[in-house]
């Protein structure tokens, strides 16, 4: 589930796999991967994703439609 939020919130916000890497210091490989959910996030990497666009950790994760 959180490799489609991600998906959507990077693509709503119009940027590209290697742009979202870019802001959150990580390779365009890894967000491939977290898309897919061939890896798994990390603690400062949903904390980051969260707080860069006011989403909440349920959201991300598919706990909470919001």
């Amino acid at each position: 589930m959180y490799g489609d939020r991600l998906k959507i919130i990077r693509t709503e916000k119009g940027l590209s796999q290697s742009e979202f890497a870019k802001m959150f210091e990580t390779s365009q490989r890894n967000i491939s991967r977290y898309e897919r959910e061939q890896l798994d996030l990390s603690t400062d990497f949903i904390v980051r994703v969260c707080k860069t666009f006011d989403i909440s950790a349920d959201y991300l994760l598919g706990l909470k439609d919001y």
